[in-house]
């Protein structure tokens, strides 16, 4: 998303939310006591467990958002006299649960989804909210198929691309959390991202569009896939062996270096680098990772981690070591 489409968001969002008093902290969620209550805010999911409630388990909440006077109240943190120079709230429970409830708000879902997938990384469990909270999947899958008939022929605008992206930019959160990833692969979700990845228009929109799905899907792919099929010398000779094959699997690793710029994730950058690494054993893949290895790695786009993390200073250097010699050994 633009910085100017990023701000006309956030007007939009504040305007829309000092129109509502704030009268309480609390979010008056359409429940009948307190055990649904509970049951909403502390989902029965564990790290070993996910599932969904069956339909006669679940709490009964209405699926027609609340209107006034019933809509959820302003929460506190996000008052603006709270925060007089513009200063990014803290992002506390029940303010993401104002804006995941926001979801289900037909009129203003496109600003709630702008403002959870900015936020996003300020909430480390929010990957488990997204996951466990009913219906939202649902939503984000709706997200992404309602453009399919805007693919071809080309009528995708630059706002509902940006629409699209942020709920991507969610479902990748999903897919990199390494509670959420399992289930998010069984699902087979990235099947939903083939259509764009299949679209040839050169616009921003469908660009866009399709370096967040790479982003999804080689966020799977760099972090959790990929990494084990190279370290199998059978995988690893299958990438390695066809140029074509190679080439696609580059294409996705640097097009997740190219999002780890904004989300700047030290646990994701380490295993990327150490995909790249074991590619540069190959003579031919070294060879066109010489051509092709991103900028980033050597313009001081990552020096913060070079400086503070010494494990990943090494990898870089032996990285960028290898792929300038082509006669370089292991080190």
């Amino acid at each position: 998303m633009t910085a100017q489409g990023s701000a006309n968001n956030s007007s939009k969002m504040q305007a829309y939310l000092n129109q509502k008093p704030v009268q309480q902290q609390t979010i008056p969620l359409p429940i009948q006591n307190n055990h649904q209550l509970n049951s909403l805010r502390n989902p029965p999911y564990n790290p070993h467990n996910f599932y969904r409630l069956g339909s006669e388990q679940r709490p009964q909440v209405s699926s027609q958002f609340p209107q006034q006077p019933g809509f959820p109240q302003q929460p506190q943190a996000i008052n603006n006299q709270a925060y007089p120079n513009n200063s990014a709230p803290p992002f506390e429970n029940e303010t993401i649960y104002y804006y995941i409830i926001g979801l289900f708000d037909t009129n203003n879902k496109e600003l709630f989804l702008a403002e959870l997938s900015k936020r996003r990384d300020q909430y480390p469990d929010l990957a488990l909210v997204l996951w466990n909270s009913y219906g939202i999947m649902t939503i984000l899958y709706q997200e992404v198929i309602s453009v399919y008939p805007l693919l071809n022929p080309p009528a995708l605008s630059a706002q509902q691309s940006n629409k699209v992206c942020n709920a991507l930019a969610l479902l990748q959160l999903i897919a990199t959390h390494e509670q959420t990833r399992m289930p998010f692969l069984k699902a087979n979700i990235p099947q939903l991202l083939y259509p764009f990845l299949s679209t040839s228009n050169k616009t921003k929109p469908y660009d866009n569009l399709r370096l967040t799905s790479l982003g999804v899907i080689g966020a799977l792919i760099a972090t959790f896939i990929f990494q084990k099929i190279i370290a199998d010398p059978g995988g690893y000779h299958y990438v390695v062996s066809h140029s074509k094959r190679l080439k696609t699997v580059v294409m996705i690793l640097n097009n997740v270096v190219t999002q780890l710029v904004e989300t700047q994730s030290l646990r994701l950058l380490k295993s990327v680098t150490k995909c790249y690494l074991r590619l540069a054993d190959d003579p031919s893949s070294r060879q066109y990772l010489q051509a092709n290895l991103p900028e980033f790695f050597q313009d001081g786009t990552f020096s913060s981690f070079v400086t503070e993390d010494a494990t990943y200073r090494k990898l870089l250097f032996q990285l960028l070591y290898k792929i300038s010699n082509t006669s370089a050994i292991p080190l």
